[in-house]
């Protein structure tokens, strides 16, 4: 019966609580906004990569070095556009 209980999904599902409850802290305990940004930043993309490996199950497939890096490229991108389009409206540059 031990194998059949999802320990990881449990454990997952969890820490994606945890990670959630962290984040909702951010808002009531009146936090700094730099404080605050880097909490949710840090929360944020854990939660991200808990889902992607715990409930997607990314690293479960032969080609899991592809997801991988999909992942990393798609993260690079966004990224580039992010900071792109901040260096060229907001600095002027």
């Amino acid at each position: 019966m031990r194998e059949l209980f999802p320990a990881n999904q449990v454990i997952g599902f969890v820490a994606s609580l945890a990670l959630t409850v962290i984040a909702l802290l951010v808002y009531f305990l009146d936090m700094s906004f730099t404080v605050g940004m880097v909490v949710l930043l840090l929360t944020a993309f854990t939660q991200a990569g808990l889902q992607l490996v715990v409930f997607m199950h990314a690293g479960e497939s032969p080609d899991s070095d592809s997801i991988y890096l999909n992942t990393y490229y798609g993260i690079f991108i966004a990224l580039a556009i992010v900071f792109g389009s901040l260096l060229a409206m907001v600095w002027g540059y």
